[in-house]
């Protein structure tokens, strides 16, 4: 969600993030396909996208979320959900655990 806004600005219509869940009663594999037009990811940090701490966010913006002594909330900025280069190599390791995969397909200049 963080690329489709930053790729077409805050000011436009923001394009549907599509979700297709396939399944049924003959189906061995249950398979969700998430697509958005975000921009998709470079050829060059494909490989890097499944390492830890690998982001694409601004580092200022990165920089301003990590770094804020306001403890007194549970959830505040200083512990971020999004844009520290967690999300999909954590979310490709429950798939494995869970017998499945992640994969992604991406086309640079449109989405992923």
């Amino acid at each position: 969600m963080r690329a489709t806004v930053e790729f077409h600005g805050v000011d436009n219509d923001l394009p549907p993030i599509k979700i297709v869940i396939a399944d049924g009663e003959d189906n061995e594999d249950v398979v969700i396909k998430v697509s958005d037009e975000g921009g998709g990811i470079r050829r060059s940090h494909i490989d890097k996208i499944w390492s830890y701490l690998f982001t694409t966010a601004n580092t200022k913006d990165v920089d301003d979320l990590v770094i804020n002594d306001d403890s007194s909330a549970d959830f505040n900025r200083s512990s971020p959900l999004a844009g520290l280069g967690y999300g999909l190599p954590i979310a490709r390791n429950y798939a494995r655990h869970l017998g499945g995969d992640l994969a992604i397909m991406s086309m640079e200049g449109y989405g992923t």
